[in-house]
């Protein structure tokens, strides 16, 4: 089961021993995460994760309990950054939820760390895999100190629409305050000022609506 999907995924598979191939195999497990559980919470080395359906949201939690989305894992997702004993240079706390139900292959941290120990390219892939994701960190962070409220949900809106294939999101006020790293109040003023303006639509019942996708593409870039 475990070697059809890392053969597929992983690019170091056959550079490795069948030993350690199997090694990796047997500290494998699939799991079933439901909506709104905690994957991981930087307390220990949970492990390498393969997001086979659904979805998991890493995030970064400040002192005071303020949350900020750093990216998203779908279908085929991969997540180094829950393996802190294989990255030891990753030293600030991660956090990842189930956002939907999840089915995910969880490879062990220190198995993962052993293998990686001994064989240069499963570290330098492990490496190539966090740095790739720190660019969408850095986005993260880039429109957090330089953009306006009003640009930055514009974004947040048009990219929502874009992963969904649908114009309507069905998110509130509070888990868009959440994903953005802002205050759910804020989000209200700004999703009531684009209401405002003809951009959205906005109800408890139906959701958000994008009705000039025009205006908020001229806003966001």
């Amino acid at each position: 089961m475990f070697e059809d999907v890392y053969k597929e995924m992983l690019p170091f598979w056959n550079e490795i021993t069948e030993k350690e191939r199997n090694f990796i195999c047997e500290h494998s497990l699939a799991t079933t995460y439901l909506k709104g559980t905690t994957v991981h919470d930087s307390t220990e080395c949970s492990g390498v994760f393969f997001v086979r359906s659904g979805c998991l949201r890493v995030y970064i939690m400040s002192e005071d309990g303020k949350e900020i989305t750093l990216y998203r894992l779908h279908k085929g997702g991969m997540c180094m950054l829950s393996a802190s004993c294989v990255l030891q240079a990753i030293t600030f706390d991660v956090f990842v939820d189930a956002e939907e139900n999840s089915e995910c292959y969880i490879i062990s941290g220190p198995a993962f760390a052993t293998v990686s120990e001994n064989n240069p390219n499963v570290k330098i892939f492990a490496l190539e895999t966090a740095v790739s994701r720190f660019s969408d960190v850095m986005w993260v962070m880039q429109q957090i100190l330089f953009m306006g409220m009003d640009r930055r949900l514009a974004i947040f809106l048009l990219d929502e629409a874009s992963k969904t294939g649908t114009d309507t999101i069905k998110l509130t006020h509070e888990q868009i305050a959440k994903y953005m790293g802002s205050a759910r109040e804020v989000v209200t003023r700004m999703l009531k000022y684009f209401a405002g303006e003809g951009m959205i639509s906005a109800s408890r019942t139906e959701g958000i609506r994008l009705l000039d996708k025009k205006r908020l593409r001229t806003l966001a870039f």
